[in-house]
């Protein structure tokens, strides 16, 4: 039976030359690796009401959603996930850790050190080629 493909929205926040990432928890799926920020799209929301909302929940900021970076196609033993990562800047508020594990403003020579959600490695060599 194929996995029914949930719709996934993150965030590329840019701080100068660092961005943000944050760690999942430990009791979630994929735990304790990095991604972006983001989550679910919920029935009925657009992409960047989705990434608004989550980003608010999560991290209690206003983000400012701009254009596409990148989409992936990503199958987990668990569900099969279509991320759109838009560009976005943080509008208000500096980010808490409401949810995630840890979070962290990086580099892109940085990237190395971290382990990432599978899904997002081909987004981190796209950003390592720019």
């Amino acid at each position: 039976m194929k996995k029914k493909v949930t719709e996934v929205v993150a965030a590329l926040i840019w701080e100068g030359d660092r961005f943000l990432i944050c760690q999942r928890p430990a009791h979630k799926a994929r735990g304790l690796l990095w991604e972006f920020a983001g989550g679910k799209v919920e029935p009925g929301e657009t992409k960047e009401q989705a990434l608004i909302r989550e980003c608010g929940e999560e991290l209690a900021i206003l983000l400012s959603v701009g254009t596409v970076f990148m989409e992936v196609d990503h199958d987990y033993p668990d569900l099969n996930v279509h991320l759109t990562l838009f560009n976005a800047a943080i509008l208000e508020g500096a980010p808490q850790m409401l949810e995630h594990n840890d979070i962290r403003w990086i580099t892109r020579s940085e990237i190395p050190q971290y382990e990432f959600c599978p899904a997002d490695v081909t987004i981190l060599s796209k950003l390592l080629r720019e």
